[in-house]
């Protein structure tokens, strides 16, 4: 592995798109750092501070989290990208109900204007968002849903969150904030094009490890004894079944990021001159995930509207403030998360994977299935089989989703330690660091380097025929696998649970 990052400065065009990708996450770093003009930064630090302690935060705490900590430095990237993504799922479902937008998608070009008309629902996006945010900040006592406690900040320091009430700051803070996001946006499709990676997700991935010092500085206060009191907040011997859940938790997202059902396919033999193609077998790969970590993004994208618009709404009403609470930390948001989770799972592989597609190439190209008739029957197959998987995906994503919430209230361990100890936080760095260097090892392997690992099968290397034919055996018992590792997460987890009790 060691052999392989050296291999990639060997390279010049791979060598450019690394450097190229570090200097734009290091852009991204610094926007996350400048404050939006006549906001005092120090009132939302101590805030966000004293309200990790005690309740988390929050719908903020979420958008602090994916926006890399900028909400907490009421930075010009402080919405982040998740306009961008609430834009794409608006899109992609209007595409899929739509028929006119249907068929302007499959046009040649029309991805190209489905892609611009995101861009401008984009822009409507963060300027209404941008304008919820400028009201929050200016009126902080009277939208407590969204800042909860922060009046208790002001009186305590001294000084407002915003010295000017007027139409001035909130016409400056939604072009700035309006600006960053359409930036993030740009520099992502640049990362896409001129980097390495995916550029979306690559800056949601550096949003949230920004997060990583912030959260062992916390747990460090939760399970280290204080010099004070010669005590710690909670039992340490928690913090190794943790760091033991840790390693579980990964090795199962790789596992299922990585796990595919191989599908047999047969092509007749056909004479063409005096040359004789196919009467071979291959194999057609279909991922576990198939989705990946998009259903949880998209869940999350919009599970903070509803909390955003019912505290901006219905701002002094305490029923509203239960509700928006109830979906931001309770048993409807946990019931709505998972929902959206299965929803956004089978939409997914609804838009993207074609079955009746397959099976026509299959049958133009003289290959069919074992045991399976070409046409209809291929297509029936596919779909019955995806779906399998799509349920088996979707219980573990929805899993992954729920449990760092609830070792946080069951073991009073901190929300922002507890994400990186398995839950959302850890399902998208993992996927997408399995991404991109499944990326930079094809760079590496098209230049007759080898990968980052010289033994085992490797995705993107070719396989022959025996090697396929031994994976064939392990392939049929992938669901069996992926319900055994299921079970070993809920037993560790109950046995932590019951531990910290």
């Amino acid at each position: 592995m060691v052999s392989a990052f050296l291999n990639t400065v060997k390279i010049p065009e791979l060598r450019r798109r690394v450097l190229f990708t570090l200097a734009v996450i290091v852009i991204v770093r610094l926007g996350a750092a400048i404050t939006t003009p006549g906001v005092n930064q120090a009132v939302l630090q101590e805030w966000f501070r004293t309200a990790s302690d005690k309740t988390g935060g929050g719908v903020a705490a979420l958008f602090n989290l994916f926006s890399g900590g900028a909400l907490e430095n009421c930075a010009i990237f402080s919405l982040g990208i998740m306009p961008y993504i609430s834009a794409s799922i608006m899109m992609q479902l209007l595409t899929a109900v739509i028929p006119h937008l249907g068929r302007m998608a499959r046009e040649d070009g029309g991805r190209q204007k489905i892609m611009q008309l995101t861009r401008y629902a984009t822009l409507g996006l963060c300027i209404f968002q941008g304008y919820l945010l400028a009201l929050s900040f200016q009126h902080p006592e009277s939208y407590h849903t969204m800042l909860p406690g922060i009046t208790d900040t002001i009186r305590t320091l001294g000084i407002p969150l915003v010295d000017d009430l007027g139409w001035t700051f909130r016409i400056v803070t939604v072009i700035s904030l309006t600006t960053g996001t359409l930036f993030l946006m740009w520099l992502g499709d640049q990362i896409t094009e001129r980097g390495i990676g995916n550029g979306i997700s690559l800056i949601i991935t550096i949003g949230i490890v920004a997060r990583l010092p912030a959260a062992l500085a916390q747990a460090w206060k939760t399970f280290v004894p204080s010099a004070q009191t010669g005590t710690s907040q909670v039992n340490p011997g928690i913090l190794v079944l943790m760091v033991a859940f840790l390693f579980i938790v990964i090795a199962a997202v790789i596992a299922i990021t990585q796990g595919v059902r191989k599908i047999t396919v047969q092509y007749a033999k056909r004479v063409v001159g005096r040359k004789m193609y196919g009467g071979q077998t291959q194999y057609m790969p279909l991922k576990v995930n198939y989705a990946g970590v998009m259903p949880i993004i998209f869940a999350w994208a919009l599970l903070l509207f509803p909390t955003t618009i019912v505290g901006f709404a219905f701002k002094n009403s305490p029923t509203a403030a239960k509700i928006a609470s109830a979906l931001s930390n309770g048993w409807p948001h946990y019931v709505v998360l998972a929902g959206m989770i299965f929803f956004f799972s089978y939409f997914w592989v609804a838009t993207q994977f074609q079955p009746s597609q397959i099976a026509d190439d299959l049958k133009k190209y003289g290959g069919y299935i074992p045991g399976v008739r070409p046409g209809k029957p291929t297509s029936d197959f596919l779909d019955f089989t995806m779906t399998r998987l799509t349920f088996a995906g979707a219980v573990f994503l929805t899993l992954i989703a729920v449990l760092p919430s609830l070792m946080s209230q069951g073991l009073n361990v901190p929300t922002i330690t507890a994400q990186f100890f398995g839950g959302t936080s850890l399902l998208i760095i993992v996927g997408v660091m399995l991404d991109t260097m499944r990326q930079v090892e094809t760079h590496l392997i098209q230049r007759h380097y080898d990968g980052f690992l010289r033994k085992g099968r490797i995705r993107g290397r070719s396989f022959d025929r025996a090697s396929y034919s031994r994976g064939e055996a392990a392939a049929s018992g992938t669901l069996m696998w992926f319900y055994v590792g299921i079970a070993v997460l809920v037993i560790a987890g109950v046995a932590i649970f019951l531990y910290g009790r």
